[in-house]
């Protein structure tokens, strides 16, 4: 008598959209950055390159992931930017007439709350265009900060600066100078901030009702409405969110600078969307991953690094390179995406 196999083959599951994406954007970091090891070779053997990169763009990871949340959910927030600004200068004027560090940080969280606040208000329930909201959001912030102050401030409290000049060193991803000295390698308390802030959002994204919430509004409006979720009020605190991280993000910018200026942060709600459509977000919603973000604002400060390496040290440059990145990425999606449709409606 035969046997039967009663074990059945496993199919695997084909990779969502949104996980797609996010492999291809760290697949493309990683062969850039070994490129960049190989060719330029110098600091990029370092782990410090890594470091520094993290270190100069903490509160920009942090901005990202608030967009991040927007975007999945179909929306767009350009006051991002602004909004860290009003915060940097907010908290440095405070600290500079004595206020307190912790009372800081409350200010930093209340600036951004209320911009989350009113603007997803107008948005989610008075359903006028997030990108004419956010835009007036944009100029306030802009204008509130000049008032504050035209002059360029530095932190003088020194609670503050010891604060800020603190660093976790790790002698055994450092490395041995030319001369003998054993350089190790540092990083800013803005780091540990803003890795906190990308593993929050990645459980809020992926393991909660809320982010799938999030995907489903930016999926298809009407369908989330007869699954029974509330539209308005789960669009309503993605603003929130966003605005909370842009106030964590002004204050992690400050500890990295030291100062506020009336043109701090200037184009970084630029930068958070390409890092945002980088890291596999759509524009259109339903599909994002914030893990995607962190390696699109590696990608991005990666492809700068390498131009200036490279020799090209003017501004443009990096703005050339940078829209010619987005623009691939953007391409490259369109194209995966389409030919995914395209197998399924074969299938």
């Amino acid at each position: 008598m035969k046997k039967t196999n009663t074990v059945n083959a496993v199919k695997r599951e084909p990779l969502t959209d949104t996980m797609l994406l996010m492999t291809i954007t760290i697949c493309i970091f990683f062969v850039m950055y070994i490129l960049a090891m190989v060719l330029f070779g110098g600091g990029f053997l370092h782990a410090q390159q890594i470091f520094n990169m993290l270190n100069d763009n903490a509160s920009l990871i942090i901005v990202s992931c608030g967009l991040t949340i927007v975007m999945i959910g179909g929306g767009i927030d350009i006051s991002v930017g602004a909004v860290t600004s009003l915060v940097v200068m907010s908290c440095v004027l405070y600290l500079n007439n004595g206020g307190n560090i912790f009372v800081s940080i409350l200010l930093a969280l209340g600036i951004g709350l209320a911009f989350g606040l009113v603007q997803g208000a107008l948005i989610s329930y008075l359903e006028i265009q997030p990108f004419i909201v956010t835009l007036a959001g944009l100029f306030f912030a802009r204008g509130f900060t000049t008032i504050l102050s035209i002059n360029p401030k530095k932190v003088a409290q020194p609670a503050f600066v010891n604060l800020m000049e603190f660093r976790f060193e790790m002698d055994f991803l450092g490395y041995t100078a030319n001369n003998g000295t054993r350089i190790p390698a540092t990083m800013e308390i803005g780091v540990i901030v803003a890795l906190v802030c990308v593993a929050l959002v990645f459980v809020l994204l992926g393991f909660t009702k809320l982010g799938r919430n999030f995907y489903a509004i930016g999926g298809n409006q009407t369908s989330a409405l007869m699954l029974g979720i509330n539209v308005k009020a789960t669009r309503f605190v993605s603003y929130i969110l966003s605005g909370l991280l842009s106030g964590i993000s002004g204050f992690v910018f400050m500890m990295h600078t030291g100062a506020g200026n009336a043109t701090n942060a200037a184009g970084m709600e630029m930068n958070a969307i390409a890092s945002s459509i980088i890291g596999g977000t759509l524009l259109t919603g339903g599909v994002g991953n914030v893990i995607g973000t962190f390696f699109g604002s590696l990608t991005l400060t990666t492809i700068k690094k390498i131009v200036v390496t490279s020799g090209l040290k003017d501004p443009w440059w990096q703005s050339i390179t940078t829209g010619g990145m987005l623009c691939f990425f953007i391409l490259l999606q369109s194209i995966v995406l389409g030919r995914r449709a395209k197998k399924k409606k074969t299938n």
